[in-house]
């Protein structure tokens, strides 16, 4: 891969116009924790998650048991993402595009370093799928929050107006993440602090409230909760619920600016899964469905009254109603002002994932751009700033587009979740076959950590891929349609990269097969 050719040698010591290397493991966890926000999805997809059907059916009532099957997956994912960070620390800016070429570069046979390219070419341009509409998730969600504390004050947006929130909101953090990473993380320290803190203290209000209530007839008793009843609904959360928890692989975009990449990128990527994951989610979910009975009430878009799921499926804010009536019920009539402080930090949080996703969602495609796999363009960094500047606005107007088009209804959506989350599910699942791959007759494969777990993740992430597919089929409603839409924008996307592969290969010379082993996409490091 090509390197940025400058000898002047700034403070520090390191390439000008290169990614300067200033994270720590706390910085690299902190990252990571970011894009996965400690509690703000609890607050944005719920609705989301109450509003899926099946044969009519709300599939809420597995909401948690998704949660799970989904943490699962992750986990397995996240220990294949891990080792190959190990063994590969010089990737750089690449991840798994990185990890795809070297791979099977680094194998002896011809027959087998020969698929290089194509590899790291299917990986990257399928990784798009999630990181380039990932962020304009992030971008909906916000602006649906901001309409919903507009409408706390009795102030109603109109279309063009809610349009206008989610191209602001998308403009301001590309600035932000345009004058650089560090300033992303110390902003996104202060937002884990702060958002996990908050929704914790909403996860024990929740809880107690049901036990100072006990009269109300509640949707969900505990055991029904964490015992999983229908496993086709189960399925169908979970294609949603993990949306929750990725993020813990974007630190692995990292490595040039990592002080010591071989060392603490594996860490971050399992320990911000751990913190947020395995002890936020799970906590934060019970607690929130729980909580969900005919105290939840609401209206639905034919104007009639319902409560539990469906009044969380009509709501822009389901947790904003439970906080309201909890500061109303248990805490002096306090619901207003408690709504607007706990929507707050969820905004702030919202501000800190949006922020990760544009700096770590833009650098594969640096890493492409310095390869001439995608334009040159996208290769270049800042001259002050050392960041891929035009990869970045380029991000920012196309985080703008869907979040333009996701701020409308809760159908476009859940369009655009699916979508991103089948990138994925197919991003996951191939990593964790080239994590089978890459240590395949290494003389330190482990049975569990490098033949069993990747095995099981890519048949997880396969299994994700199909239920996804099966929501379309058979569905029905609204439900099915958004599958079928998301499906379409995938195979859209697939039919793009193999027209892009084919003309670049011819306009830039490529050879279709390559024989030589990768620089690290970055910054030189030492491998030890």
């Amino acid at each position: 891969m090509d390197q940025a050719q400058n000898n002047n040698q700034p403070a520090g010591g390191q390439p000008a116009g290169t990614m300067k290397r200033t994270l720590n493991l706390t910085s690299l966890l902190v990252n990571a924790m970011a894009l996965i926000a400690p509690g703000a999805f609890l607050w944005t997809t719920f609705q989301v998650q109450a509003a899926q059907t099946n044969g009519g059916v709300t599939t809420a009532g597995e909401m948690w048991t998704g949660l799970l099957a989904a943490l699962i997956l992750a986990f397995l994912t996240a220990i294949s993402y891990a080792e190959l960070a190990n063994i590969y620390p010089r990737a750089g800016s690449g991840s798994t595009y990185y990890y795809a070429e070297a791979s099977f570069l680094e194998k002896e046979k011809t027959e087998h370093r020969k698929w290089a390219r194509i590899a790291k070419f299917l990986v990257g341009w399928i990784s798009h799928l999630y990181y380039w509409i990932y962020p304009g998730i992030m971008v909906a969600f916000s602006a649906i929050l901001i309409v919903y504390i507009f409408g706390l004050f009795g102030i109603t947006l109109a279309v063009w107006q809610q349009i206008l929130v989610a191209i602001i909101f998308a403009v301001l953090n590309g600035y932000i993440a345009y004058r650089g990473i560090n300033g992303s993380t110390m902003t996104a320290i202060i937002i884990n602090a702060i958002q996990l803190a908050a929704l914790i203290a909403f996860s024990i209000l929740a809880i107690l409230y049901r036990y100072s209530h006990p009269e109300l007839a509640y949707v969900q008793t505990a055991s029904s909760i964490l015992i999983p009843h229908n496993f086709t609904n189960l399925l169908f959360q979970s294609t949603i619920a993990i949306l929750l928890l990725v993020g813990f692989e974007s630190v692995t975009s990292l490595g040039s600016e990592a002080l010591q990449p071989k060392k603490d990128i594996k860490w971050a990527i399992l320990l911000s899964l751990v913190i947020q994951g395995a002890f936020a989610y799970l906590f934060e979910y019970f607690a929130a469905i729980y909580f969900v009975g005919p105290q939840l009430t609401g209206t639905d878009s034919t104007g009639a009254a319902v409560s539990g799921y469906a009044a969380a499926a009509a709501s822009g804010a389901p947790i904003g109603d439970m906080v309201r009536v909890i500061g109303d019920a248990m805490l002096g009539g306090s619901g207003f002002v408690l709504v607007l402080i706990f929507a707050a930090t969820v905004v702030l949080a919202l501000i800190g994932t949006t922020l990760a996703c544009l700096n770590t969602g833009v650098r594969i495609t640096y890493a492409m751009g310095k390869d001439k796999e995608m334009p040159t363009l996208l290769g270049i960094l800042h001259g002050k700033y050392d960041t891929p500047h035009y990869g970045i606005w380029i991000l920012v107007a196309i985080s703008a587009a869907f979040g333009a088009y996701g701020v409308l209804n809760v159908d476009n959506l859940t369009q655009i979740t699916l979508a991103s989350n089948t990138g994925t599910f197919l991003l996951y699942g191939l990593t964790n076959l080239i994590c089978l791959w890459a240590f395949f007759h290494r003389p330190d494969a482990n049975f569990l950590k490098h033949r069993l777990v990747p095995l099981l993740g890519f048949l997880a992430n396969i299994l994700m891929l199909g239920a996804i597919v099966w929501i379309g089929m058979s569905a029905g409603g609204n439900t099915a349609m958004d599958a079928v839409i998301a499906i379409a924008v995938v195979i859209a996307w697939l039919v793009a990269g193999a027209v892009w592969f084919i003309h670049n290969t011819k306009k830039e010379g490529h050879p279709v097969t390559t024989e030589h082993m990768p620089q690290a996409t970055g910054l030189e490091i030492d491998n030890s």
